[in-house]
Protein backbone atom coordinates (compact mmCIF):
# COMPACT_ATOMS: atom_id res chain seq x y z
CA UNK A 1 0.00 0.00 0.00
CA UNK A 2 1.35 3.41 -0.98
CA UNK A 3 1.91 5.85 1.87
CA UNK A 4 -0.35 8.89 1.83
CA UNK A 5 1.41 12.15 0.93
CA UNK A 6 2.82 14.09 3.88
CA UNK A 7 3.20 17.86 4.17
CA UNK A 8 6.70 18.98 5.22
CA UNK A 9 7.09 22.62 6.25
CA UNK A 10 10.51 24.26 6.31
CA UNK A 11 10.30 26.47 9.40
CA UNK A 12 13.78 26.31 10.95
CA UNK A 13 14.58 29.87 9.88
CA UNK A 14 11.67 31.46 11.70
CA UNK A 15 13.45 31.88 15.02
CA UNK A 16 16.44 33.68 13.51
CA UNK A 17 14.23 36.05 11.53
CA UNK A 18 11.97 36.97 14.41
CA UNK A 19 14.23 36.56 17.43
CA UNK A 20 11.77 33.99 18.79
CA UNK A 21 8.27 33.18 17.65
CA UNK A 22 5.93 35.37 19.63
CA UNK A 23 6.77 38.27 17.33
CA UNK A 24 5.43 36.50 14.22
CA UNK A 25 3.01 38.84 12.50
CA UNK A 26 -0.48 37.44 11.92
CA UNK A 27 -2.12 38.05 8.55
CA UNK A 28 -5.65 36.91 9.46
CA UNK A 29 -8.20 38.82 11.52
CA UNK A 30 -8.20 36.14 14.20
CA UNK A 31 -4.44 35.86 14.52
CA UNK A 32 -3.88 33.37 11.71
CA UNK A 33 -0.36 33.08 10.33
CA UNK A 34 0.41 32.43 6.66
CA UNK A 35 1.35 28.89 7.72
CA UNK A 36 -2.18 28.32 9.05
CA UNK A 37 -3.62 28.76 5.57
CA UNK A 38 -1.17 26.31 4.01
CA UNK A 39 -2.04 23.68 6.60
CA UNK A 40 -5.77 24.32 6.26
CA UNK A 41 -5.56 23.99 2.46
CA UNK A 42 -3.47 20.83 2.79
CA UNK A 43 -5.99 19.18 5.12
CA UNK A 44 -8.84 20.06 2.73
CA UNK A 45 -6.83 18.49 -0.11
CA UNK A 46 -6.41 15.20 1.79
CA UNK A 47 -3.14 15.49 3.73
CA UNK A 48 -3.34 13.80 7.12
CA UNK A 49 0.12 14.51 8.52
CA UNK A 50 2.36 17.57 8.74
CA UNK A 51 6.06 17.52 9.64
CA UNK A 52 7.58 20.74 10.92
CA UNK A 53 11.30 21.22 10.38
CA UNK A 54 12.46 23.61 13.09
CA UNK A 55 15.42 24.05 15.42
CA UNK A 56 15.36 22.58 18.91
CA UNK A 57 15.83 26.07 20.35
CA UNK A 58 12.39 27.20 19.14
CA UNK A 59 10.44 24.00 19.83
CA UNK A 60 8.52 25.22 22.89
CA UNK A 61 7.61 28.57 21.35
CA UNK A 62 6.70 26.93 18.04
CA UNK A 63 4.41 24.43 19.75
CA UNK A 64 2.74 27.24 21.70
CA UNK A 65 2.24 29.52 18.69
CA UNK A 66 1.09 26.95 16.12
CA UNK A 67 1.93 23.28 16.75
CA UNK A 68 -0.44 22.60 19.65
CA UNK A 69 -3.28 24.33 17.84
CA UNK A 70 -2.74 22.46 14.58
CA UNK A 71 -2.40 19.07 16.27
CA UNK A 72 -6.14 19.17 16.99
CA UNK A 73 -6.83 18.88 13.26
CA UNK A 74 -3.95 16.89 11.77
CA UNK A 75 -1.22 14.52 12.94
CA UNK A 76 1.95 16.52 13.60
CA UNK A 77 5.62 15.67 13.98
CA UNK A 78 8.75 17.71 14.65
CA UNK A 79 12.26 17.23 13.33
CA UNK A 80 15.24 19.49 13.85
CA UNK A 81 17.73 21.16 11.57
CA UNK A 82 21.11 21.07 13.31
CA UNK A 83 24.36 22.75 12.31
CA UNK A 84 26.30 19.71 13.48
CA UNK A 85 24.28 17.24 11.40
CA UNK A 86 26.99 16.64 8.80
CA UNK A 87 28.19 13.55 6.92
CA UNK A 88 30.81 11.33 8.56
CA UNK A 89 34.24 12.85 8.32
CA UNK A 90 33.05 16.46 8.29
CA UNK A 91 32.89 18.88 11.20
CA UNK A 92 31.38 22.29 11.79
CA UNK A 93 33.79 25.08 10.78
CA UNK A 94 34.81 27.08 13.84
CA UNK A 95 32.71 30.22 14.12
CA UNK A 96 29.95 29.17 11.72
CA UNK A 97 26.43 30.08 12.89
CA UNK A 98 24.57 30.18 9.56
CA UNK A 99 22.37 27.12 8.85
CA UNK A 100 23.42 24.82 6.02
CA UNK A 101 20.40 25.57 3.82
CA UNK A 102 17.07 24.05 2.83
CA UNK A 103 18.38 20.76 1.38
CA UNK A 104 20.25 19.97 4.60
CA UNK A 105 17.16 20.96 6.58
CA UNK A 106 14.97 18.64 4.53
CA UNK A 107 17.28 15.70 5.24
CA UNK A 108 16.17 15.98 8.88
CA UNK A 109 12.75 14.66 7.82
CA UNK A 110 14.10 11.36 6.51
CA UNK A 111 13.35 9.34 9.70
CA UNK A 112 9.66 10.28 9.68
CA UNK A 113 8.83 10.39 5.95
CA UNK A 114 8.52 7.04 4.17
CA UNK A 115 6.71 7.92 0.98
CA UNK A 116 5.59 10.87 -1.14
CA UNK A 117 5.71 14.31 0.43
CA UNK A 118 5.39 18.00 -0.30
CA UNK A 119 8.02 20.49 0.83
CA UNK A 120 6.98 24.13 1.26
CA UNK A 121 8.22 27.30 2.93
CA UNK A 122 6.54 28.29 6.19
CA UNK A 123 6.00 31.93 5.29
CA UNK A 124 4.59 31.71 1.75
CA UNK A 125 0.88 31.68 0.90
CA UNK A 126 0.41 29.22 -1.95
CA UNK A 127 -3.39 28.92 -2.38
CA UNK A 128 -5.75 25.97 -2.24
CA UNK A 129 -5.37 24.80 -5.84
CA UNK A 130 -1.66 24.02 -5.38
CA UNK A 131 -2.41 21.56 -2.57
CA UNK A 132 -5.23 19.85 -4.45
CA UNK A 133 -3.10 19.54 -7.58
CA UNK A 134 0.00 18.18 -5.88
CA UNK A 135 -1.92 15.80 -3.62
CA UNK A 136 -3.70 14.27 -6.62
CA UNK A 137 -0.41 13.99 -8.54
CA UNK A 138 1.44 12.35 -5.65
CA UNK A 139 -1.41 9.92 -5.02
CA UNK A 140 -1.17 8.38 -8.49
CA UNK A 141 1.11 5.39 -9.19
CA UNK A 142 4.42 6.17 -10.89
CA UNK A 143 6.46 4.11 -13.32
CA UNK A 144 9.09 1.89 -11.69
CA UNK A 145 11.90 2.73 -14.07
CA UNK A 146 14.79 3.30 -11.70
CA UNK A 147 14.22 7.04 -11.66
CA UNK A 148 12.57 9.25 -9.04
CA UNK A 149 9.50 11.08 -10.26
CA UNK A 150 9.08 14.50 -8.69
CA UNK A 151 6.83 17.48 -9.34
CA UNK A 152 6.85 21.18 -8.67
CA UNK A 153 4.02 23.69 -8.61
CA UNK A 154 4.86 26.71 -10.75
CA UNK A 155 3.24 30.11 -10.47
CA UNK A 156 2.68 32.68 -13.20
CA UNK A 157 5.31 35.38 -12.87
CA UNK A 158 2.73 38.16 -12.73
CA UNK A 159 1.17 36.51 -9.66
CA UNK A 160 4.42 36.52 -7.66
CA UNK A 161 6.02 39.97 -7.92
CA UNK A 162 5.97 42.65 -5.24
CA UNK A 163 4.59 46.16 -5.67
CA UNK A 164 7.31 47.44 -3.33
CA UNK A 165 10.63 46.34 -4.79
CA UNK A 166 12.58 43.71 -6.64
CA UNK A 167 12.52 39.97 -5.87
CA UNK A 168 14.51 36.90 -6.87
CA UNK A 169 12.70 34.26 -8.91
CA UNK A 170 13.56 30.94 -10.52
CA UNK A 171 12.33 30.98 -14.13
CA UNK A 172 11.19 27.49 -15.13
CA UNK A 173 12.08 25.94 -18.45
CA UNK A 174 10.14 22.84 -19.51
CA UNK A 175 10.05 20.55 -22.53
CA UNK A 176 7.03 19.79 -24.70
CA UNK A 177 5.97 17.02 -22.30
CA UNK A 178 5.76 19.39 -19.35
CA UNK A 179 8.95 18.13 -17.66
CA UNK A 180 11.30 20.61 -16.05
CA UNK A 181 14.57 21.03 -17.93
CA UNK A 182 16.10 23.94 -16.03
CA UNK A 183 15.48 26.68 -13.50
CA UNK A 184 17.22 29.94 -14.33
CA UNK A 185 17.74 32.08 -11.24
CA UNK A 186 17.00 35.77 -11.76
CA UNK A 187 18.04 37.79 -8.74
CA UNK A 188 16.64 41.18 -9.78
CA UNK A 189 13.02 40.88 -10.91
CA UNK A 190 10.44 43.63 -10.67
CA UNK A 191 6.82 44.26 -11.66
CA UNK A 192 6.47 45.57 -15.20
CA UNK A 193 3.36 46.22 -17.28
CA UNK A 194 1.30 43.01 -17.11
CA UNK A 195 4.14 40.75 -16.06
CA UNK A 196 7.68 41.37 -14.90
CA UNK A 197 11.16 42.18 -16.07
CA UNK A 198 14.66 41.21 -14.95
CA UNK A 199 18.10 42.78 -15.01
CA UNK A 200 21.51 41.13 -15.01
CA UNK A 201 23.49 44.38 -14.66
CA UNK A 202 22.02 46.00 -11.54
CA UNK A 203 19.26 47.78 -13.44
CA UNK A 204 21.26 49.27 -16.30
CA UNK A 205 19.27 47.24 -18.83
CA UNK A 206 16.07 45.21 -18.49
CA UNK A 207 14.52 42.18 -20.19
CA UNK A 208 10.79 41.59 -20.12
CA UNK A 209 9.46 38.28 -18.78
CA UNK A 210 6.29 37.37 -20.69
CA UNK A 211 3.09 37.11 -18.66
CA UNK A 212 2.27 33.49 -17.93
CA UNK A 213 5.92 32.46 -17.53
CA UNK A 214 6.10 29.93 -14.70
CA UNK A 215 8.43 30.46 -11.75
CA UNK A 216 9.40 28.23 -8.85
CA UNK A 217 8.26 29.27 -5.37
CA UNK A 218 9.97 26.33 -3.65
CA UNK A 219 6.86 24.11 -3.77
CA UNK A 220 8.05 20.56 -4.45
CA UNK A 221 6.40 17.16 -4.63
CA UNK A 222 9.05 14.56 -3.78
CA UNK A 223 9.43 11.03 -2.45
CA UNK A 224 11.76 9.15 -0.12
CA UNK A 225 14.22 8.63 -2.97
CA UNK A 226 15.12 12.30 -2.67
CA UNK A 227 16.83 11.67 0.67
CA UNK A 228 19.11 8.96 -0.67
CA UNK A 229 20.41 11.10 -3.50
CA UNK A 230 20.72 14.22 -1.32
CA UNK A 231 22.78 12.32 1.24
CA UNK A 232 25.14 11.21 -1.54
CA UNK A 233 25.40 14.73 -2.95
CA UNK A 234 26.00 16.54 0.34
CA UNK A 235 29.68 15.53 0.77
CA UNK A 236 30.66 16.67 -2.77
CA UNK A 237 28.86 19.96 -2.08
CA UNK A 238 30.90 20.43 1.09
CA UNK A 239 34.15 19.48 -0.65
CA UNK A 240 33.51 22.09 -3.33
CA UNK A 241 32.24 24.95 -1.16
CA UNK A 242 33.85 24.70 2.27
CA UNK A 243 37.35 25.75 1.18
CA UNK A 244 36.15 29.06 -0.30
CA UNK A 245 33.08 29.86 1.77
CA UNK A 246 33.07 27.96 5.08
CA UNK A 247 30.88 30.47 6.94
CA UNK A 248 28.07 31.04 4.44
CA UNK A 249 27.80 28.31 1.79
CA UNK A 250 24.30 26.79 1.67
CA UNK A 251 23.08 23.43 0.43
CA UNK A 252 19.86 24.62 -1.17
CA UNK A 253 16.87 22.53 -2.22
CA UNK A 254 16.43 23.92 -5.77
CA UNK A 255 20.14 23.38 -6.47
CA UNK A 256 20.01 19.80 -5.13
CA UNK A 257 16.95 18.96 -7.23
CA UNK A 258 18.73 20.52 -10.21
CA UNK A 259 21.74 18.27 -9.54
CA UNK A 260 19.54 15.19 -9.37
CA UNK A 261 17.81 16.27 -12.57
CA UNK A 262 21.04 16.86 -14.49
CA UNK A 263 22.42 13.57 -13.17
CA UNK A 264 19.48 11.65 -14.64
CA UNK A 265 18.29 10.54 -11.21
CA UNK A 266 14.83 12.10 -11.52
CA UNK A 267 12.33 13.88 -13.68
CA UNK A 268 10.22 16.79 -12.50
CA UNK A 269 6.69 17.38 -13.76
CA UNK A 270 5.74 21.06 -13.83
CA UNK A 271 2.25 21.68 -12.48
CA UNK A 272 0.67 25.12 -12.80
CA UNK A 273 -1.25 27.01 -10.15
CA UNK A 274 -3.55 29.85 -11.23
CA UNK A 275 -3.54 31.25 -7.69
CA UNK A 276 -1.71 34.35 -6.58
CA UNK A 277 1.28 33.66 -4.36
CA UNK A 278 1.61 35.95 -1.36
CA UNK A 279 4.63 36.60 0.79
CA UNK A 280 6.06 39.41 2.85
CA UNK A 281 9.28 40.19 1.01
CA UNK A 282 9.10 43.80 2.14
CA UNK A 283 7.45 45.26 5.25
CA UNK A 284 5.17 47.21 2.91
CA UNK A 285 3.85 43.92 1.45
CA UNK A 286 2.08 42.94 4.67
CA UNK A 287 -1.02 45.19 4.40
CA UNK A 288 -1.63 43.89 0.88
CA UNK A 289 -1.32 40.28 2.01
CA UNK A 290 -3.74 40.94 4.86
CA UNK A 291 -6.25 42.57 2.50
CA UNK A 292 -6.01 39.70 0.02
CA UNK A 293 -6.60 37.12 2.74
CA UNK A 294 -9.50 39.11 4.18
CA UNK A 295 -11.04 39.13 0.68
CA UNK A 296 -10.70 35.33 0.52
CA UNK A 297 -12.51 35.06 3.86
CA UNK A 298 -15.23 37.42 2.61
CA UNK A 299 -15.63 35.34 -0.57
CA UNK A 300 -16.14 32.17 1.47
CA UNK A 301 -12.88 30.53 0.43
CA UNK A 302 -11.92 30.36 4.11
CA UNK A 303 -14.18 30.35 7.18
CA UNK A 304 -13.85 33.02 9.83
CA UNK A 305 -12.15 32.19 12.11
CA UNK A 306 -10.06 29.73 10.09
CA UNK A 307 -9.99 27.09 12.85
CA UNK A 308 -13.31 26.41 14.58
Amino acid sequence: MTEKPVLVILAAGIGSRYGGLKQIDPVGENGELIMDYSIYDAIKAGFEKVVFIITKAIHDDFAEVIGNRISKYVATDYVYQDLNDLPNGYSLPEGRVKPWGTAQALLAAKPVVNGPFVSINSDDFYGASAFRTIYDWLSRPRARDGKNHFAMVGYRIENTVSEHGSVARGICEADAGGYLTNIVERTLVEKFRFGARFSEDKGETWNEIPAGTLVSMNYWGLNEGFFEAAERNFPPFLDKNLPDNPMKCEYLLPSEIGAQLSGGLCDVTVLESPDTWYGVTYREDRPGVMSAIEALHAAGVYPKPLWR
